[in-house]
């Protein structure tokens, strides 16, 4: 972990005084668990398992979501793609309010092309938390939603539609379309959803142990569910959960990390923390940032506005991880 110099404040004596605590994690996404567990224990009777040749390497098995079991010819037909193909690595969980566990289509041959994503919320939901994911979407003042008829019900825009079927919270979100289109997209994944296998509400990674108890006193609560996971460049995501609250950290890759961190850097609510080449939380949103080297940025995203120092605290946990 690299440590530079800066202006001492209370927090940043406090962090100096915590520097030779050490903590442990790690998890998967592209190469993260699958979002429904997947079992690795050899059956036990020979004539249900055929004989491997020695040097063939076993076969890869899908995990049973809503992009498995969605029509492809009716997604392709309804968002004119040329092609529509299941991405099948795990991808990081959606984390917010509401989280959700996430599966993906492509819709194009490039690797950077579009695709349609369908998520499935981590914790149990009602009317209640649907009403207040449409007023918070509301406030981001984007393209007006409307309400839908999916499920017990829902909103949409042009490139998404979210609903409540049973207990738990649907999105399916994708490239520009028409309203009516999202909507016979969510009509397809309700269809698809009944006795689909629940995901584990604790995904973990040992490397992301390390963070637990400051990411609990930054939440006011320990959390109820953790998806933790690997971004497409292989960096750890790390991810707590509640109803009312979430935190996670991951990494961006970006061509210039020192001139993509000139806006916080001149914030003035930026406060400098002794960690990796630089180093910030914000005291007015509690977000940290922390640059490492030419190219990585690691985010530690809170909701609401937790103290200061506990978000400090919780990037000194978690530096190691990614400043190593």
């Amino acid at each position: 972990m690299r440590i530079r110099p800066v202006a001492a404040s209370s927090t940043v004596l406090a962090l100096a005084a915590l520097a030779g605590c050490g903590g442990g994690g790690n998890e998967s996404a592209p190469d993260v668990p699958p979002l429904v567990s997947v079992s690795t224990t050899p059956t036990e009777s020979p004539s249900a398992t055929p004989t491997e040749t020695p040097g063939t390497p076993p076969t890869a098995k899908v995990a049973d979501t809503l992009c498995v079991r969605m029509d492809q010819t009716f997604v392709q037909a309804t968002l004119a793609a040329p092609v529509v193909t299941i991405q099948p690595k795990a991808v990081p969980a959606e984390i917010g309010l509401p989280s959700y566990d996430l599966c993906q289509l492509a819709l194009s041959t490039s690797p950077t092309g579009p695709v349609l994503k369908v998520g499935t919320s981590v914790l149990t939901a009602t009317k209640g938390e649907l009403a207040a994911a449409k007023k918070a979407y509301d406030a981001t003042r984007g393209e007006p939603s409307k309400l839908v008829s999916v499920g017990q019900g829902g909103f949409g825009t042009s490139r998404f539609v979210v609903f409540l079927l049973g207990t738990r919270m649907i999105k399916v979100e994708g490239p520009p379309a028409t309203s009516a289109k999202y909507v016979a997209l969510g009509l397809e994944a309700a269809r698809q959803a009944p006795g689909l296998p629940e995901a584990s509400p604790l995904i973990t990674r040992p490397d992301c142990e390390r963070g637990t108890s400051a990411a609990a006193k930054v939440m006011g609560a320990e959390a109820m569910a953790r998806r933790d996971g690997q971004t497409a460049t292989g960096d750890t995501v790390c991810g707590w959960i509640n109803a009312d609250a979430v935190l996670y950290s991951t990494v961006r890759r970006v061509p210039d990390a020192q001139a993509a961190m000139a806006s916080i850097r001149k914030a003035p609510t930026s406060q400098p923390v002794p960690l990796g080449d630089e180093g910030y939380v914000d005291t007015a949103t509690g977000r940290g940032t922390i640059r490492v080297g030419t190219d990585k940025i690691v985010d530690l995203v809170p909701t609401g506005r937790p103290k200061t120092d506990d978000m400090v605290a919780f990037a000194l946990a978690m530096s190691p991880l990614y400043t190593r």
